[in-house]
């Protein structure tokens, strides 16, 4: 048993490293910057905390921690020679990229439950299990649309740049759309005064299916692209 979990251990520190190419430290710290700087800003402009705030805190340190993977982790293995070293491996797609997206969001989870206690004993009293549901559901639905596009683009940097413009129209529609299950940062725990319980929690519950679907449709396709090795080498 010891020497499975051995094994295991050995498993992800080596896909983290390749997954963060070696630069693990640098995204973990620019994410608790990017944490106590959104902080720093609600405290000035408005010290009145609830979840609604908290959850807004920690959705964006945790897209932050998943952009670099997701968007140049094709162009890491290509400019390590390793492309079609992977290639070589029986279902590659799962054993290697769907592995690697899994961490990924694993390791974004660890992380945002560290924040969610470091906000927890500093800002707000709230339940940190459920918040962190709610807050993987866009940064997994972010995740696995970057993927996709890092797929057909096969650039880091030509990703990163679709990725942005991407964000920023989800971003720019998030306020017109603030309680419409079409929202991808819909926020859960602000509910609207105006609307009956039982009608917000519909939209809240379809929001989530329809991110869980995209979701599932985008690393689908994705891993679908990756069947094709002759576009990547």
């Amino acid at each position: 048993m010891k020497s499975y979990l051995l094994l295991l251990y050995r498993l992800i520190t080596y896909n983290v490293k390749v997954i963060f190419a070696n630069k693990f430290i640098y995204f973990v710290i620019a994410a608790f910057l990017f944490f106590g700087f959104i902080i720093m800003i609600a405290i000035f402009d408005d010290p009145n905390f609830n979840e609604a705030v908290i959850y807004g805190f920690l959705v964006f340190p945790g897209l932050l921690l998943i952009f670099y993977p997701m968007a140049y982790g094709i162009q890491n293995d290509d400019d390590s020679k390793m492309l079609e070293t992977i290639f070589g491996i029986p279902n590659y797609r799962y054993k290697v990229w769907l592995v690697r997206f899994v961490l990924t969001l694993g390791v974004a989870s660890v992380f945002l439950f560290i924040l969610g206690i470091i906000a927890n004993i500093t800002l707000y009293r709230f339940s940190i299990l459920p918040m962190l549901g709610q807050v993987i559901f866009p940064i997994a639905f972010l995740s696995s649309l970057a993927f996709m596009i890092s797929t057909k683009i096969k650039n880091g940097n030509g990703t990163a740049i679709v990725i942005v413009i991407v964000a920023f129209i989800f971003f720019v529609f998030a306020e017109p759309l603030e309680y419409s299950a079409y929202n991808v940062f819909l926020n859960p725990f602000s509910e609207p005064r105006d609307m009956s319980e039982f009608i917000w929690l519909t939209i809240i519950f379809k929001n989530r299916i329809y991110l869980m679907v995209g979701s599932a449709l985008s690393l689908l396709y994705g891993m679908y692209n990756l069947q094709f090795r002759e576009r990547f080498v």
